[in-house]
């Protein structure tokens, strides 16, 4: 969400996952409609980067106010 688009490189840096880790969650995420996926070349490397959909925004704000109703009910 902060990100405009972010390449699978960085994702697997910043994030801490192994290759297939990383491509199953992706892969969900796309499935879902909450990613759109790029995929295409620097050079002569492949280069894929992601971008979050409006679905995808939607979910994702959705999350965190349900974890902030929830840690909110613990106090």
């Amino acid at each position: 969400m902060v990100n405009e688009e972010v390449s699978f490189n960085d994702l697997k840096q910043m994030l801490e996952l192994t290759d297939g880790n990383l491509a199953s969650h992706l892969n969900t995420l796309e499935e879902n409609g909450y990613l759109k996926v790029h995929k295409g070349f620097i050079g002569r490397k492949t280069n894929t980067t992601y971008q979050i959909t409006k679905a995808g925004e939607k979910a994702f704000k959705g999350h965190l106010t349900a974890l902030e109703n929830m840690i909110r009910s613990i106090e």
